[in-house]
């Protein structure tokens, strides 16, 4: 993640995160109304210290089924405050109270029926609330909230590539013949393989030619979906970006080139065997916003060393990718993570 391009120049300050879980708060903003009813059970868990498959886990031991028939829209850190949704099949007639799963770490906030079940990506959006301590310079921090709520590259973050990287060696293994028999395990390798190419493109962009300027060909995805299309710029494609009916995008590597540009084509050269690997294991190509939009964003509280901010980020999204052009910045858990497992080496 160091060496991808910044876009308002690399930040002045460094600054150090993730402190305690009360550092980093993740709220799961669902995006649409329960039904009230129905043969599936909600619940809006605030968590500390846990992450989502353990919760999981405790909920279907609750419902008295497995843990695959526990849902949810997508996972959340476990080294963070974070409120989210799950849902458990239970039978109409049967009521299970839920709150047997609280404990010092864990909360049940919400307790509803709903007719269907809590699909992967079906939420909205999160919302973060971040505080950045040991901020060697703030007033730099506060100089690019501006620039930042502007927008920001819509990198993938380091989370997706495992601990120092892991999983971008295990997709070279892949590629290179060695089985991965773990198929949540071969999925997560996989997917971070196509997000280190994005990543790449959109860095290559941004270096040459920043987020903004407009290629003479683009691939366009359309605002709010999956779809795209290659067309030579027009009046009417500056007109549709002004207002934000469509949007400029990066591949996300797969099979076939129909959403990919020359100019881009240049830029994935050097990852041909991967984007090969990717096509023969039936990837199909798609397109990902290159730009991130921070929403309502707000500065919470502002110290000599320290600054507190909230935002809102779609779906799929990094905050990591927003933090980055605020200042340099350490993720302390990780270093604590790495500071345990020396010790226990010892």
């Amino acid at each position: 993640m160091d060496n991808l391009s910044y876009l308002y120049g690399k930040p002045n300050s460094t600054a150090e995160f993730k402190t305690s879980a009360e550092d980093f708060r993740v709220d799961e903003e669902l995006g649409f109304e329960l039904s009230g009813s129905g043969e599936h059970v909600c619940l809006q868990v605030i968590k500390k210290g846990e992450n989502t498959q353990y919760i999981a886990k405790q909920i279907a031991k609750i419902a008295g089924t497995q843990a695959r028939n526990v849902s949810y829209p997508g996972l959340k850190d476990r080294n963070a405050v974070t409120s989210q949704w799950f849902s458990v099949p239970v039978p109409i007639k049967k009521h299970i109270d839920f709150s047997a799963l609280n404990s010092d770490s864990v909360k049940v906030l919400q307790q509803v029926r709903h007719n269907r079940k809590l699909k992967t990506g079906c939420h909205k959006a999160n919302r973060f609330t971040i505080a950045l301590r040991r901020c060697s310079m703030v007033e730099d921090i506060l100089t690019r909230i501006n620039a930042v709520r502007q927008g920001v590259p819509n990198y993938f973050g380091a989370q997706r590539f495992g601990h120092y990287g892991h999983n971008l060696t295990l997709a070279e293994q892949l590629f290179s013949g060695k089985e991965i028999h773990d198929r949540k395990l071969r999925g997560i390798v996989i997917s971070a393989a196509r997000s280190h190419i994005f990543n790449q493109i959109v860095s290559q962009r941004i270096a040459q030619y920043g987020i903004a300027k407009t290629m003479v060909e683009e691939v366009f995805l359309l605002d709010g979906s999956n779809a795209f299309f290659k067309e030579r710029i027009s009046l009417e494609t500056v007109n549709r970006l002004a207002c934000g009916d469509i949007h400029l995008s990066a591949p996300l590597v797969g099979k076939g080139e129909q959403g990919v540009t020359e100019l881009e084509k240049e830029w994935l050269a050097p990852f041909a065997s991967w984007h090969e690997s990717l096509s023969q294991l039936g990837l199909k190509a798609e397109r990902r916003n290159m730009r991130l939009y921070p929403e309502k964003f707000e500065v919470l509280e502002v110290t000599q060393e320290m600054i507190e901010f909230s935002f809102s980020l779609p779906k799929g999204c990094f905050a990591t990718a927003v933090l980055r052009e605020l200042a340099e910045c350490q993720d302390v858990s990780l270093k604590n993570k790495d500071n345990n497992e020396n010790l226990a080496e010892q």
